[in-house]
């Protein structure tokens, strides 16, 4: 039933060609990420095929799903947004912002879930929050919340530390206002902020390097697809350096890292996915709102904080949702 409903929403449209001998192939969806396609995407995926697999549409029976990564070379995106395009995909699904923007101006008919850590009013991809307007809707983490929430966290991991750095990508669009956000966080705790950028990992290790020379006490990482390929690197480069660090992806905590505070991006995609059926069940993009990531986990590594001589507080420790021994 649920391929009926998507092959009825594909030839409303118009777009849908037949296969060779009349045969209709199976129905197809985009998901494109701005990151790599060996990053930690699992559990986008998974959410994702899990929220759709709840409406009724299996991935492999119902439709498939094709997949387009930029590597972290954001002006690639809308080459790949228009060739998702081309394959006549009935929506497509996107991961960071600059996906979500070049999925949006891609083709006004087509229909964009995201999943973004920016306020998407601000960014332009929806005229409001309740009534997003156009072809654009999904999931906001509204990472400026989180990044001086991570900061006090930080504190409170490295309570002696009074120089924090901050590592970004600085071809990432978001790199210079989350650097503001933070700037002011830390400035609020207290703290002097350092902010080191990094595009390919010779830059990673000098800017490692630079903390150390500027005795900084700890570190926090930006949301960023390069970082996030380079999570093993930067794992052992603070572990290296012994910099207490907080991450924006629970997969830095399972690489060996301190600690994250951030969305659980399998509940996270679980609910674009929901958005997505019922996208393709028929409903309209621009009359569905907006909705906030439904959960913020606090993950904590007591082996790398022993690793690093650290003792944490044991409310630090209480008010984590897990804690890796």
């Amino acid at each position: 039933m649920r391929r009926r409903d998507l092959l009825a929403l594909i030839g409303s449209t118009g777009i849908w060609p037949l296969a060779a001998g009349g045969q209709q192939p199976l129905p197809a969806i985009g998901f494109l990420s701005g990151a790599s396609p060996t990053g930690p995407r699992q559990p986008d995926i998974d959410g994702l095929s899990q929220g759709l697999a709840e409406a009724g549409y299996i991935v492999g029976r119902d439709l498939e799903v094709e997949y387009r990564f930029a590597e972290a070379q954001f002006d690639r995106l809308p080459a790949l947004a228009a060739e998702l395009v081309s394959r006549r995909v009935a929506l497509i699904a996107t991961v960071t912002l600059p996906a979500a923007i070049a999925a949006k101006a891609a083709r006004p008919t087509t229909p964009v879930v995201f999943v973004i850590g920016e306020d998407p009013v601000k960014a332009g991809l929806v005229a409001s929050l309740n009534r997003p307007g156009d072809n654009a809707t999904g999931i906001s983490d509204f990472v400026n919340e989180l990044i001086a929430k991570r900061l006090e966290l930080l504190r409170q991991a490295a309570p002696g530390a009074t120089s924090i750095g901050l590592l970004v990508n600085p071809d990432n669009p978001n790199a210079e206002p989350d650097a503001e956000t933070a700037s002011a966080a830390a400035a609020a705790l207290g703290q002097t902020l350092v902010i080191m950028k990094a595009t390919n990992d010779r830059e990673l290790t000098a800017a490692f390097e630079t903390l150390a020379q500027q005795r900084a006490g700890a570190l926090a990482i930006n949301i960023d697809p390069f970082l996030f390929r380079a999570q093993n690197q930067i794992v052992a480069l603070a572990a290296r350096y012994g910099l207490p660090a907080i991450y924006a992806l629970r997969q830095f905590v399972d690489a060996g890292g301190l600690m994250s505070y951030s969305p659980n991006r399998l509940v996270s995609w679980h609910q674009a996915g929901a958005y997505a059926a019922r996208i393709l069940h028929g409903e309209n993009p621009a009359d569905l709102p907006v909705q906030r990531a439904n959960k913020v986990e606090l993950v904590i590594n007591l082996k790398a904080a022993k690793a690093l001589g650290l003792t944490l507080p044991q409310y630090l420790l209480a008010r984590a949702d897990e804690v890796i021994e």
